[in-house]
């Protein structure tokens, strides 16, 4: 197994090179091609062939996520997708993943602040029966009371076990809240513990006859199959569902307004193992850039500053100066709001947490006045192409690509021609965005303390203003 596996790296490291010295139209031009159609119903439909091997991914994706929600009632995005596993007219409570696996597949879902996605992973004959049990739930979902109750107490305990039971989660749950004063991506996907425990059956009535619509979902489907199968498949399924005229096809959502105060916050706990600091910046994302190539720019960016071993903060912080026992940051830009920087460290031994701090600042503030390299831009651009054809090996990698793109208003256009965007960004437009978006105003910093006797240190707390430039 080990001899397979490394001999098919060989061969996509063989592939990646040799596509990446082609030009970048040449690149763009021989990834994967996807097809798309629409149902007469307003479902949109992307096709993605690979023909290796018998084998689909189905994916439904609903332009819905908990940034939807009615104030008050988050987390019902998320316990809707739970509760969609329970029972249809067809198919008894908890059958749909047992059909599933009896059928030699696999099939699981997710939500976001975005989007809600249900996805099933079988052979290629089995494509026919996925589309009519998804078509099946997608309006004809049945809500026992007692499920209900059960399955909120579900994800109550998931709740407390993946966030009130994590002192970094805790953190980052805190430090959204702070980053975002107005915009809904300030409220955990999960939703809060008080008002998930108030969630009721209507409430999930309600959100489901509202946006699970075909007119409000993308179906992508990957692998072994060309676009007339998938149309007449998807005609006979879910092109019998009527259009739902109340889906409005434009989110509304209540915007940030300019910011003005860096934030800060600390958390103690005792189950914190280590001093560690985050930092959040507020960026626009590809649906949200001020012009062509800034998102673009602020993922090279991120990739020089942040990424890896090979990146400025690591070499810095844990290499050089041993500040840090691990470092670095990444650029999230997917969202259909706005973006997001962010910046970790967990403190060595020793090492308080504003000397780490001021370590990082200064590498920002040397990205903010000097730019970075020729060398490491072309590195940067390297990594992220090789990235890109690797995941064009996989076929769920691929689904998911197209399908969150394109849950968040980005065309099949934007996917593919990614590759040629990212080639034309220049080191003046990584500087340039830098300057602009490495911003403490528009920042907040956290900082995790173990607290074992419950009286934290002078030297644990955050400097009483945010170090570095202002930019």
């Amino acid at each position: 197994m080990r001899l397979v596996t490394f001999t098919r790296l060989n061969l996509l490291t063989i592939l990646a090179l040799s596509m990446l010295a082609l030009t970048p139209q040449a690149h763009a031009a021989s990834a994967t091609r996807a097809t798309e159609f629409k149902l007469e119903n307003g479902m949109d439909v992307v096709v993605i062939p690979d023909h290796r091997s018998p084998v689909v991914t189905h994916m439904v994706w609903y332009r819905v996520g908990s940034a939807d929600e009615v104030r008050g009632k988050s987390g019902i995005a998320h316990f809707l997708e739970h509760l969609m596993f329970k029972s249809t007219d067809k198919i008894p409570v908890g059958e749909f993943s047992k059909i599933v696996s009896r059928l030699g597949g696999q099939d699981n879902a997710f939500t976001g602040h975005d989007t809600t996605a249900y996805f099933q992973r079988v052979s290629k004959d089995r494509l026919g029966k996925m589309m009519e049990m998804e078509a099946d739930r997608m309006v004809h979902l049945r809500l026992d009371e007692k499920e209900v109750l059960t399955e909120r107490n579900v994800i109550l305990e998931e709740r407390r076990s993946r966030i009130d039971n994590n002192p970094s989660a805790l953190l980052d749950e805190q430090m959204n809240a702070a980053l975002y004063l107005n915009d809904p991506y300030g409220t955990p996907v999960i939703g809060w513990y008080h008002e998930m425990e108030k969630l009721s059956r209507q409430d999930a009535l309600t959100f489901y006859k509202h946006y699970y619509a075909p007119n409000n979902a993308i179906l992508v489907v990957s692998g072994d199959v060309t676009p007339d199968e998938v149309r007449r498949l998807a005609d006979a399924t879910y092109g019998k569902i009527p259009a739902n005229p109340d889906v409005n096809p434009v989110r509304h959502r209540p915007s940030e307004p300019p910011p003005i105060a860096a934030r800060r916050l600390v958390l103690k706990d005792p189950r914190a193992g280590n001093y560690s600091m985050q930092r959040y910046y507020l960026a626009p994302s590809y649906v949200t850039a001020n012009r062509s190539g800034e998102a673009e720019a602020l993922d090279l960016l991120m990739k020089i500053a942040g990424s890896g071993t090979t990146s400025r903060i690591y070499k810095k912080l844990v290499v050089e100066s041993k500040l840090a026992s691990s470092a670095g940051g990444d650029y999230s830009g997917y969202g259909l709001d706005g973006g997001t920087i962010s910046l970790y460290a967990v403190a060595s031994d020793g090492v308080s947490l504003p000397k780490v701090e001021a370590g990082i600042d200064a590498v920002l503030d040397d990205i903010v006045k000097n730019g970075v390299t020729e060398a490491e831009l072309a590195r940067a651009k390297r990594s992220y192409l090789a990235d890109y054809v690797y995941e064009s090996d996989n076929q769920a990698t691929l689904a998911r690509r197209y399908g969150w793109n394109m849950a968040v208003g980005r065309t099949v256009a934007d996917i593919e021609g990614w590759p040629e965007a990212i080639s034309k960004v220049t080191t003046d437009d990584v500087k340039k965005v830098a300057a602009e978006y490495l911003n403490p105003r528009a920042s907040v910093t956290g900082y995790l303390v173990p607290d074992e006797s419950g009286v934290a240190k002078a030297e644990d707390l955050p400097p009483p203003s945010p170090n570095g430039v202002l930019r």
